[in-house]
């Protein structure tokens, strides 16, 4: 875990998957910074090695138990891209219900920062920029009448 970018959600806890193995998970995180879609990144404590945990279904309800036990109220999630799977930790997507929660924890989403911006500049546009539109505008209409 990188502590300058990392949100953590959960600390250690164990859960049991579908075969009835005990697994010791370290910690549940989320990055700090993120456009709308929120990998939610769990590691546990020892290699898992190529088992398909992120598609066993009871392992991933004992985490999402753990998630709603700290606060978060909506819809289970799906496992997250297959590159990101690794020997010591899986990775899930949240659905867009999880962005409230993740933000409770310091999350930022920067689409939203972004569409502030881009409003803001296309606001600035529309109050002082018609006179020159309209100039720039009758400037290309003499240019191609010469």
């Amino acid at each position: 875990m990188n502590s300058e970018t990392d949100i953590q959600l959960s600390g250690p806890f164990s859960v049991t998957d579908a075969a009835g193995r005990k697994h010791d998970i370290k910690a549940i995180r989320i990055f700090d910074e993120g456009y709308g879609i929120i990998d939610v990144y769990v590691d546990f404590a020892a290699a898992i090695g190529k088992e398909r945990l992120y598609e066993d279904k009871v392992l991933i309800g004992q985490i999402l138990t753990r998630l709603r036990q700290i606060g978060y109220t909506g819809p289970d999630f799906g496992h997250g891209d297959l590159g990101l799977q690794d020997d010591k930790l899986i990775v899930l997507e949240a659905p867009e219900e999880f962005n409230p929660f993740a933000a409770s924890k310091g999350w930022k989403n920067l689409a939203e920062e972004f569409a502030e911006d881009a409003g803001d500049d296309w606001a600035d546009e529309a109050i002082g920029g018609q006179a020159a539109s309209n100039s720039k505008l009758d400037a290309l209409k003499n240019k191609f009448k010469a």
